[in-house]
């Protein structure tokens, strides 16, 4: 780990004032991420900014009948949280899905979403890879890629993002608050990671000296038949090899609405809006089912080690959607055994 330099900010102002200042800066909070990438000298910043105790750890209702989540409010509060297992069951399952008890009682809501890929060879700094130093290539395209994506991948990178809270806020259609020296603004969480392309050094479109306050979901109604599921190597505290979540409104058996978001599968959250499309107006049937899975996995690739995963996810989507459908939304982790 190099040498870096502590300050504390006091508001939102002075950590925007701090970090334009020093562009080797980064913000620290809870450190569940940073601090192992520091560790294994991925991140090397000059000085690391404590924004742990600004004032963005609320959670409150907004005047649509939805909810603003502080940035800094811990995975642990925000899934125990009444509102949120009330009206967003699925946000409260995601989260419990990821990490151990610890770890959740430590990150925080802001720096779930800025978690980094846990590609193999992003964290060896012996190997070539695009996102640590751009043009050096990709080593796991040849490599073991087991873990890798399936879906939206580059010449340039097929690493995956990490995040289960982060797959249910897409599937939500969470907005992510942002302040900047150039104000403030919102971005849609469907927009706010990125596909690789020529550029997978960029996991978000947050600009370097911008800030995360807050997340905000719209008033939900998807809070009975929804599901997260889960499928990894073990059964607790390991990354998703493909994730499901499915939320759906069905009325005499019949969809009237539809959200389908995957993880493990892709360099962001992927949701297919054709796939959902093709949901609406259908029976909650298997055969329904499998037809919105062959939709979301009509490009899928595999690289070898991770060919598997696109059958994994084919019957991983059918049975997120069963589970959705019947009304069995508890958080379902499991050991493949592909």
């Amino acid at each position: 780990m190099n040498n870096f330099q502590y300050s504390r900010a006091t508001d939102v102002a002075d950590a925007l004032s701090q970090i334009a200042a020093d562009a080797s800066a980064k913000f620290i909070a809870g450190g569940t991420n940073l601090v192992d990438l520091m560790k294994y000298d991925v991140e090397r910043p000059g000085r690391l900014i404590d924004i742990s105790h600004l004032p963005l750890a609320k959670v409150e209702e907004t005047t649509g009948g939805g909810l603003r989540i502080g940035a800094l409010v811990p995975n642990s509060d925000l899934a125990w949280h009444p509102l949120v297992m009330e009206r967003y069951p699925l946000l409260s399952s995601a989260i419990l899905a990821g990490a151990s008890a610890q770890l959740r009682n430590m990150a925080s809501t802001g720096g779930n979403l800025l978690q980094r890929t846990r590609c193999f060879y992003f964290y060896d700094v012996a190997t070539p890879c695009n996102k640590r130093e751009p043009g050096s290539g990709c080593s796991a395209k040849d490599g073991i890629n087991r873990i890798n994506a399936i879906l939206g991948t580059s010449d340039a990178c097929i690493a995956t993002h990490p995040s289960d809270m982060c797959v249910a806020l897409a599937a939500l259609d969470a907005k992510v608050h942002i302040a900047g020296p150039d104000g403030e603004r919102a971005i849609a969480m469907a927009d706010f990671h990125r596909l690789p392309g020529d550029t997978p050094q960029r996991d978000t479109n947050l600009d370097p000296k911008e800030i995360i306050t807050a997340i905000e979901l719209p008033a939900q109604r998807f809070n009975k038949h929804y599901t997260y599921l889960k499928i990894r190597d073990r059964l607790s505290y390991a990354f998703a090899l493909v994730s499901v979540a499915a939320a759906l409104e069905i009325d005499s058996g019949t969809i009237h609405d539809a959200r389908l978001a995957l993880g493990g599968v892709a360099h962001k959250p992927w949701r297919n809006p054709e796939a959902e499309a093709a949901l609406i107006g259908q029976p909650a049937t298997h055969d329904t089912f499998a037809r919105a899975a062959d939709i979301v996995l009509h490009e899928a690739k595999g690289f070898g080690h991770n060919t598997f995963k696109i059958d994994l996810a084919r019957r991983v989507i059918v049975r997120g959607l069963t589970q959705a459908a019947n009304g069995t939304p508890q958080s379902q982790s499991n050991k493949t055994i592909a």
